[in-house]
């Protein structure tokens, strides 16, 4: 893992905080429910409380925390077994909306782009590096949904994706990840609206 110091530059302070916790969060680090207190985490970070709790702030609005009044924050509880799949559901209905918007007009630089995301979840995979995997696999989707006119899209699409991929654990084979994600990108390649969209379903469980 990157340290704060070498956290990209264009980042500000409670960017790179949040992206620290995102990721502990994301790797089960932090568990559902763990609490998260400012002042321990602005002296483990050796900044004051300011950027924490705008970090705080961002993750709640990403669906990775919730802040509840006179508790602080804690890490978000996973969706249900009854709510999995609705919100399984509204995530497949989100991408493969903005899939089916784009489609004609993706130029090579979005299909380069994919292919970059995509080599490293190959990457990712061969390593068995679930931490990577889980970053690579979330570029990916937001490549295909930030690639929309409509940016308030990525802002309903967010807080379901992350609250999905805090359980990223499906594939027993690590590298059918790769797959998956590579027939979406090979029938896009190919021009195929159906092929694709129907990856992209599939791929989102």
């Amino acid at each position: 893992m990157k340290s704060m110091n070498t956290i990209e530059i264009y980042r500000t302070l409670p960017e790179q905080i949040a992206a620290r916790l995102r990721r502990e969060v994301l790797s089960n680090k932090l568990k559902p429910g763990d609490p998260l207190r400012e002042a321990d985490l602005s002296q483990r970070f050796g900044v004051s409380r300011g950027p924490v709790r705008e970090a705080f702030r961002q993750l709640t609005q990403q669906g990775l925390l919730v802040l509840e009044p006179n508790k602080g924050a804690r890490v978000a509880q996973n969706p249900s077994v009854e709510v999995r799949p609705l919100v399984v559901q509204l995530r497949r209905t989100i991408e493969t909306f903005v899939l089916d918007s784009i489609f004609d007009r993706i130029t090579e630089i979005d299909i380069g782009r994919w292919e970059d995301i995509l080599a490293d979840i190959y990457t990712a995979c061969q390593n068995n590096d679930v931490d990577a995997l889980t970053d690579c696999d979330l570029l990916f989707h937001q490549a295909i949904i930030q690639s929309h006119d409509d940016k308030d899209i990525f802002t309903l699409w967010q807080p379901i994706a992350m609250r999905m991929m805090m359980q990223y654990t499906r594939h027993g084979d690590i590298l059918e990840s790769y797959r998956e994600h590579k027939r979406i990108l090979d029938a896009i390649r190919s021009g195929d609206k159906r092929g694709a969209i129907d990856a992209l379903y599939a791929n989102i469980q």
